[in-house]
C-alpha cells in the first residue's frame, strides 16, 4: 500500500522542480562580478548542458541502484519506490532527449540560414 508521506513528498518535490523551471534567470551582470545560477557562470551553456546530462545519469544510476536492492530482496525498498524512482529517471531522459532535439534543430536552423 502507498502511503500518503510517500505521495506528498513526491508532489512536493514535482512543485519545486516546476518552480525552479519557471524561475526567471537574472539579467546579466555587466560589472564585471562574478554571477552564478545554480552553480554554473551565466553564459557558460556548456557547463550547464553537463550538469544537466550529468544529472540525468545520476537519476538513472540511483534507480538502476533501486531496482536491484528490490530484485535482491532488500527488506527497506519497496516496490512503490521502485517504480517511482523509475519513472523520475524516465522523465529526465526524455526530457534531456527533447532538449538535444531542439537544440539539434536550432543549429540546423542556423546552419541553414544565408551568410
Amino acid at each position: 500500500m502507498v502511503e500518503r508521506t510517500d505521495i506528498n513528498s513526491v508532489l512536493m518535490q514535482m512543485r519545486a522542480i516546476k518552480a525552479q523551471a519557471q524561475m526567471q534567470i537574472p539579467s546579466i551582470d555587466f560589472a564585471g562580478k562574478d554571477a552564478q545560477v545554480n552553480g554554473v557562470e551565466k553564459g557558460d551553456f556548456g557547463n550547464l548542458l553537463k550538469t544537466a546530462v550529468d544529472k540525468v545519469n545520476e537519476t538513472q544510476a540511483a534507480s538502476k541502484k533501486l531496482a536491484t536492492a528490490y530484485e535482491q530482496g532488500d527488506p527497506n525498498v519497496e516496490l512503490t519506490q521502485v517504480m517511482v524512482s523509475l519513472q523520475k529517471s524516465s522523465v529526465a531522459f526524455e526530457a534531456m532527449a527533447q532538449v538535444r532535439n531542439k537544440l539539434v534543430s536550432a543549429y540546423e536552423d542556423v546552419m541553414k540560414m544565408p551568410i
